[in-house]
């Protein structure tokens, strides 16, 4: 079993809704992120969600956006990542690492030669938000299940059937709900909406369902907890990072401490009521 399907299965025995932050993979700084990481397990990531740097994020809003710039301005690359994520392991073996960027640097290093690295590494899963499962390449998704890396693809509220179909076949992990019609850091959240189309997710999909997108503070995670199994929160984090260029790690991770704290007490206020 995988480490994904691992921890919802614990998370679930227990009643608790999975809180999933996402941050930039180098950025304010590359020395920061494995520091960065750990810190958000310490304030209660049950998976993180590690952005790949590329230079076209064409889901992603500015926030996102500005925070790649920072990262390749540091020369972040994909393989760095991938150090990134081992060096990570060397402490923590229990946390589900979730890469999400695009396709053209995982192209540029071969899908065969990518899926063994982060295998090795010790990522559990990979979304690539330009290779929806009826697009996959040939040989990408084969890659990724021969090294048993969880394939992970977003869902919109606009999505065909024919795509949903093809998420339930070829994915695995979990699926990523998209709750707006937008790109990250959007405002437009309508929980009503959510709400309907996460409860069909959920009576068809044979895996959990993470909402993303649009979560900007507590209240918003504490609704979305209600509604999904994982709540993903973004840019309210990465924001934070804009002003700590060239801050020390340790304000920075004290910082992102900070962040992330409203967004798990909305979660567990949500877990508490569903429970008593």
């Amino acid at each position: 079993m995988s480490r994904i399907a691992a921890t919802f299965d614990r998370l679930r025995a227990e009643g608790r809704t999975a809180l999933i932050p996402y941050i930039t993979a180098g950025d304010p700084h590359p020395d920061c992120t494995v520091a960065m990481m750990h810190a958000l397990v310490e304030a209660g990531a049950d998976l993180i969600e590690l952005g790949v740097p590329f230079s076209d994020p064409m889901a992603d809003g500015p926030v996102i956006q500005k925070a790649t710039e920072r990262a390749l301005a540091h020369g972040t690359s994909l393989g760095q990542v991938l150090e990134m994520v081992e060096a990570f392991r060397r402490q923590d073996q229990d946390t589900p690492i979730v890469l999400m960027g695009y396709d053209n640097p995982v192209e540029a290093m071969g899908y065969v030669p990518f899926a063994l690295r982060a295998r090795e590494a010790g990522v559990d899963g990979v979304l690539t938000v330009d290779m929806p499962p009826e697009e996959a390449v040939d040989g990408y998704l084969e890659a990724l299940a021969a090294e048993g890396l969880d394939r992970i693809f977003l869902v919109a509220p606009t999505t065909p059937e024919s795509r949903l179909q093809a998420v339930e076949t070829e994915g695995s992990g979990f699926v990523y709900y998209v709750s707006l019609k937008g790109v990250t850091g959007a405002d437009a959240l309508d929980v009503q909406d959510v709400a309907e189309h996460v409860a069909v997710l959920k009576r068809r999909m044979n895996r959990p369902v993470g909402i993303g997108f649009g979560i900007r503070d507590g209240e918003r995670a504490y609704e979305m907890a209600r509604l999904g199994d994982a709540v993903i929160v973004g840019s309210a984090l990465v924001r934070e990072m804009e002003s700590l260029v060239g801050a020390p790690c340790e304000q920075v991770t004290a910082r992102l401490k900070e962040a992330l704290a409203p967004f798990r007490a909305g979660v567990d206020r949500a877990d508490r009521e569903q429970s008593s």
